[in-house]
């Protein structure tokens, strides 16, 4: 039995690692000690331990230690995605289409830009890197929600929702390039017993108590069926979580996708998150000069950098503003045209499912060094951007009607206030779920 005094600092350090900025910082900090002990006299400890293999060979699951933090660990956060997807689509921003139309477009656009800008410029010089097209579509949530927080925590909080619809749409087209793109040697069967399993998954989910005795193993078999069907195990994750009811049941007063993000967000953004980023940023830059100046020559290295900085600030504003002139719709309450600046470089950081494309997209050890590069320069010069604009955005005037709809702005609450406001209505993680 769990001492009181235990179980409440757990509980509040399970709050403190779930803030945003707090999350963005141990997956920015992850990266910088890979980067660091990758180039460093450890290197050659760091490269075994990453590729020391464990699992039971048996099930075709002896994955090095790297494959099991980005096949494994990032399920825990994909699942965490298809939680906010979920909510999102039931009872947040997506909800209405008319209010989720503008970020939505701005996520296509912020996706398209980015991958002609890759295939133009690896097409011009290296051809045989065209696969890695989607390398620098996708943005990070973690990530980008925390130099949100960070930098512009005084500004309307309808720009982070903005932000997360955009960015959580921007992780479910991404999930549909891998799965459509970047899968091989698909087997039918472990793939049916893994949906079974989903639907399984989904019916625990909705009883008057949902046990995490029986949801646990119910997703890990599911995604060691996903594993073996050739798909990439982390879709099971975004499944399993899109599954979860996005509604309060049984006189509960949270929903079930609230209940069990509380649970497993610590979680993701605590250890898994910062343990992937660990083992998937540790790219040498240094040491042997030649093998250096081979992968920092190479044509992906720009094409990933100069689609994650330039091509989705160009596709965030562009799409915006042609929706906005052209159509009816229009930004949200408090958000204007310079507000979609410092979003739009914010979504240049690319850093998680980023590094994942990456993993799939090359089969040699070099074009994988150079688009690691290319996204940790790029998601650098985003976020440095990102903090820059944000800064400057908070120091100006705005206006009554930022959206410009003719109506004055009435939803002004900051980022600030929504988040100490959420954390104050919601002190407890889990309601609702035996233990």
């Amino acid at each position: 039995m769990t001492h009181p005094a235990a179980s409440s600092r757990l509980a509040r350090l399970a709050r403190f690692v779930s803030r945003d900025k707090v999350g963005g910082l141990l997956l920015i900090g992850a990266a910088l000690v890979a980067l660091v002990v990758a180039n460093s006299p450890l290197a050659e400890w760091y490269h075994a331990v990453a590729e020391t293999r464990i699992g039971p060979e048996s099930l075709h699951l002896d994955l090095t230690v790297a494959a099991w933090a980005a096949d494994g660990l990032l399920a825990i956060f994909f699942f965490v995605v298809g939680l906010e997807l979920k909510h999102e689509i039931v009872a947040g921003s997506l909800r209405s289409p008319t209010k989720a139309a503008v970020p939505v477009a701005a996520a296509i656009g912020g996706m398209a830009v980015p991958a002609l800008i890759y295939v133009a410029i690896t097409a011009t010089l290296d051809p045989t890197a065209i696969h890695g097209w989607a390398i620098p579509s996708a943005t990070d949530i973690a990530f980008a929600l925390a130099i949100l927080a960070i930098f512009g925590s005084t500004l309307p909080a309808a720009i982070r929702t903005f932000l997360l619809t955009l960015a959580v749409v921007d992780d479910l087209l991404a999930i549909i390039i891998i799965a459509a793109f970047y899968t091989s040697g698909l087997a039918p069967l472990p793939l049916f017993g893994s949906v079974a399993l989903v639907l399984l998954f989904a019916w625990l989910a909705r009883r008057r108590r949902m046990q995490w005795w029986l949801l646990l193993p119910v997703a890990v078999v599911a995604w060691v069926l996903m594993h073996e069907s050739g798909v990439h195990a982390t879709i099971a994750g975004v499944l399993v979580g899109f599954v979860v009811p996005a509604v309060a049941m049984h006189g509960e007063r949270d929903s079930r996708t609230h209940q069990l993000e509380h649970r497993v967000r610590p979680i993701s953004a605590g250890i898994a998150l910062p343990i992937f980023a660990f083992f998937s940023s540790g790219v040498s830059v240094i040491g042997d000069e030649a093998a250096t100046g081979s992968v920092l020559a190479q044509p992906v290295v720009l094409a990933v950098s100069a689609g994650l900085v330039l091509g989705k600030l160009l596709g965030v504003l562009g799409t915006t503003k042609l929706v906005t002139s052209f159509t009816r719709l229009r930004l949200a309450d408090s958000i204007g045209m310079r507000d979609l600046i410092p979003v739009g470089f914010l979504t240049g950081i690319g850093f998680t499912v980023s590094l994942l494309i990456a993993e799939l997209s090359f089969p040699d050890a070099t074009h994988t060094a150079a688009a690691k590069i290319g996204i940790l320069l790029g998601t650098a010069i985003a976020a440095l951007l990102a903090a820059i604009s944000l800064g400057w955005n908070s120091r100006q005037l705005r206006a009554i009607d930022m959206n410009e709809d003719g109506v004055a702005d009435v939803d002004t609450v900051s980022i600030e206030e929504e988040e100490d406001g959420w954390i104050h209505e919601h002190p407890h993680s889990g309601d609702g779920t035996s233990r």
